[in-house]
């Protein structure tokens, strides 16, 4: 299986945590880290379950004033198995000779494998194979299966299985000085067919969640009946210790399945009484293995990215970390998440990093889902208008009319951006003002209207996408104030994408800051409105008439609106450059050489800055893409025709220039950064581009930014990468209900091939050097519109389209 597998040899405690993130297991509904069975957090692992949208508050008293956050739950944990011979010490690895050691994670099947031989203190040699999935077709269900053989001996072997409610967040250590006991027990139990059962719930959200475990001994494949069991209870803890004799050679095989449930999933009375059937009923792990594959190989048909490098022997690893970034996509958000009121987290449900929460991530991740299973993204913005109330009142609270969504959002919708965050250079904790990011309001538009490009899907507009546009604009609208000097709109006391700069030079610490007329942020604010007002056009007579009623929308305010959209003001450096923002150009330089020298990595200036007692707001740089993610998020012919808009020239040599500039100012301190980059410079400067993309696709399998990964992983530049060889390497657009296609294959890569979903149609698309061939699904209604060099050709059901690209104008249909 060449590039299906991410495989460790031999067992490495430093780079543990990072092996447990990247070998999580997950179904969109909850996901549980890579940690071994027997294991526990003792600073070499970190066991974690996490369940979608699992969150608490907890309060903590800091110099004198209680500080609340919100966290994503470390609920309880259901892989605790482990066993001991002959009453000796219960197996751990650092107990043992290692003789022999490999995990491999099966992307193809969503399946964790580990393979090792142990010689423990009293001279046995024993084999060791687990298995062990989280179920993508049955989201309650989990289940672990372990094969001891006894190579040399024979002897009493106990196993104890158990549930441990006895946790704490700890994934993350700069949270340590935080309180994080979210967890407070409600029963544990034994329930019938050897089921025990545990519940507990979270302190201050009261989210009851409820764990049952089956747990079945065999030998050599037959049934062990009747094993003497023992069960031992305490509060948030319940576990079976079963008992049997084991003969030389002989493999004893446990199978442990698991069921989670909570209060908040549907029908659900009682939710340990709910998992206790579903653990009590459900098969073995070989059936439970067989139904788990079966949903892996449908989601690989509709996700799936086949990648061929030039050199052929790069293709395995190159594959390889494509597909992790996808399973790890799917394993985010998957057709579970239908179901779910739960956003997308920036760092996924695999860690505590970000403390879960959703920011505007979204904007990378979601074409990802759009072009090829729409019904995940459609209901992940409905947790954007879920929340749409919540936003009203926090545009209300800063005065403004309309809709402001926070910068982090968790549970609720409220503002969950910590008020203060730890310096881990300095050890200091100094004051958080990332909450004036209100740019992620221009992601969420973005993302509505971008949603309804690819899938015509005008109830969803109409119902609910129109209505979150028109409340967006209309808080810009009341942000934005006019400077009769200037003739011109103004946003003032924003943060950027940058965010390095949170005031100007010399603000006073407890100001409540930000920068003016943030060019990124002033651009897609002209953007949006024009969205808007699309997007009324579009709506049905009658459905149209309802929102101006519902949201009292007058000519007036619409007159205004149209006058932003072409008088929007955007700052310009002298040389013709965009300015980050009012002011930027009068800053410092930074000695980025100096600090080379001084530090090696430098990734995170503002804390290196900090700890120096120095601040990045005195200078000219950046943590990630600012400005430039205007080119990003729109084509090149769109953002000049924006400028024009707005009364500006912008021509393609000035924004390559701007790429320059900013790139040689930027730290790189985001993932994202790398992404942004690797998209914008790919049609200008392939090979520098591709450094960028190589870097982005191995910045979480690397750790690049030493020990981030291990918190989590980063759900932006993973599904990011996949649709930067979907989307930017094959040109794909969708543009007036017409899929455009303009392929330019960077050196590195020989062959594409995935396929797409748009607007009803399925389609194939794979390009190599010389060629275009686009495939269209058997069964769908009507020609599938495909537009390339400057013409649309319709292509009938079950058609291939040819376009030679050395000869682009020849086209073969057959």
């Amino acid at each position: 299986m060449t590039g299906w597998s991410l495989v460790y040899e031999g067992f490495d405690p430093k780079n543990e945590m990072l092996r447990e993130t990247l070998c999580t297991t997950g179904n969109g509904y909850f996901a549980t880290r890579g940690a071994a069975p027997e294991s526990a957090d003792d600073g070499v692992h970190y066991p974690g379950t996490y369940l979608a949208g699992g969150y608490n508050h907890l309060g903590t008293e800091m110099s004198g004033r209680v500080i609340v956050n919100e966290d994503l739950v470390n609920v309880p944990n259901w892989l605790p198995l482990t066993f001991r011979i002959d009453g000796g010490l219960w197996f751990r690895l650092t107990d043992v000779e290692i003789l022999h050691f490999r995990q491999e994670f099966n992307l193809k099947e969503g399946v964790l494998h580990r393979d090792l031989s142990f010689k423990d203190a009293d001279g046995r040699t024993s084999r060791l194979v687990d298995r062990r999935l989280v179920h993508m077709a049955k989201p309650h269900l989990a289940a672990l299966e372990r094969n001891l053989t006894a190579e040399d001996w024979s002897g009493t072997v106990e196993v104890r299985s158990a549930l441990d409610g006895r946790l704490i967040n700890n994934g993350v250590k700069r949270y340590a000085q935080l309180n994080q006991q979210h967890l407070e027990p409600v029963l544990t139990c034994e329930g019938g067919g050897g089921v025990i059962v545990l519940e507990a719930r979270t302190v201050q959200s009261h989210i009851h969640i409820a764990e049952a475990a089956r747990t079945e001994l065999y030998v050599d494949g037959v049934p062990v009946p009747g094993a003497a069991a023992e069960i031992a209870e305490e509060a948030g803890y319940i576990g079976t210790t079963l008992k049997l004799e084991l003969g030389e050679g002989a493999t004893l095989s446990v199978e442990k399945v698991v069921a989670l449930y909570t209060l908040r999933d549907g029908t659900v009375a009682e939710c340990a009484t709910d998992a206790e059937k579903t653990a009590a009923r459900a098969g073995r792990f070989d059936a439970l293995l067989a139904s788990h594959r079966r949903a892996w190989a449908q989601l690989w048909r509709r996700f799936g990215t086949e990648i061929e490098a030039s050199d052929p022997e790069k293709t395995e690893h190159l594959a390889m970390l494509v597909r992790l970034h996808t399973l790890h996509a799917l394993q985010t958000a998957s057709p579970n998440t239908a179901d779910l009121d739960v956003g997308l987290p920036a760092r996924g449900w695999t860690g505590e990093a970000y403390r879960g929460h959703v920011f505007w991530d979204e904007v990378y991740v979601f074409p990802f889902y759009t072009y090829h299973m729409p019904e995940i993204t459609r209901a992940l913005l409905m947790y954007r208008y879920r929340r749409l109330d919540e936003a009203r009142a926090l545009a209300r609270a800063e005065g403004c009319r309309g809709a402001m969504y926070p910068w982090q959002s968790g549970s609720d919708g409220r503002e969950e951006t910590q008020v203060v965050h730890l310096n881990p250079k300095s050890g200091r904790w100094v004051p958080d003002k990332s909450h004036r990011q209100r740019h992620v309001n221009v992601a969420i538009a973005y993302n509505i209207w971008e949603y309804f490009e690819v899938t015509d899907d005008i109830d969803f507009l109409s119902d609910y996408g129109a209505e979150m546009l028109l409340e967006i604009t209309r808080y810009w609208a009341s942000v934005a104030t006019y400077d009769e000097s200037r003739a011109r709109y103004e946003i003032k006391s924003v943060m950027g994408p940058d965010e390095f700069h949170t005031d100007y030079p010399g603000t006073a610490e407890e100001a409540e800051g930000g920068i003016d007329n943030n060019a990124y942020t002033n651009v897609m604010v002209a953007w949006v409105m024009r969205a808007a007002l699309k997007a009324l056009d579009l709506l049905s007579g009658t459905r149209k008439r309802e929102l101006w009623e519902n949201l009292e929308v007058s000519e007036e305010e619409l007159k205004r609106w149209r006058d932003i959209e072409r008088r929007m003001y955007v700052p310009f450096h002298g040389d013709g450059i965009i300015s980050q923002f009012d002011g930027y150009e009068d800053l410092e330089e930074l000695d980025w050489d100096a600090y080379r020298a001084k530090y090696g990595d430098i990734h995170r200036m503002d804390r290196i800055l900090e700890a120096e007692d120095d601040s990045g707001d005195r200078y000219k740089l950046a943590k990630q893409a600012d400005t430039v993610m205007l080119f990003y998020l729109l084509p090149q012919a769109k953002v000049i025709a924006l400028f024009e808009n707005l009364g500006y020239g912008l021509t393609p040599e000035q924004i390559l220039a701007n790429i320059d500039y900013y790139e040689a100012r930027t730290s790189h301190g985001s993932t994202l950064s790398r992404l942004v980059h690797a998209w914008i410079l790919a049609r200008h400067q392939p090979e520098r581009a591709w450094t960028w993309y190589m870097e982005a696709l191995e910045s979480d399998y690397v750790d690049i930014q030493g020990g981030a990964t291990r918190e989590g992983i980063h759900m932006g530049v993973m599904a990011g990468t996949v649709d930067l060889l979907q989307r930017c390497y094959t040109g794909m657009e969708m543009r007036d209900g017409v899929l455009w296609l303009d392929p330019q294959l960077p050196k590195a890569i020989a062959r594409l091939e995935f396929p797409v979903r748009f607007r009803g149609h399925e389609v194939v698309i794979s390009v190599t050097r010389d060629a275009l061939r686009i495939i269209a699904a058997q069964h769908q209604e009507g020609p599938v519109p495909i537009g390339y060099a400057g013409a649309v050709h319709n292509l009938a059901a079950g058609e291939t389209m040819k376009f030679e690209l050395a000869r682009s104008a020849a086209i073969c249909a057959f």
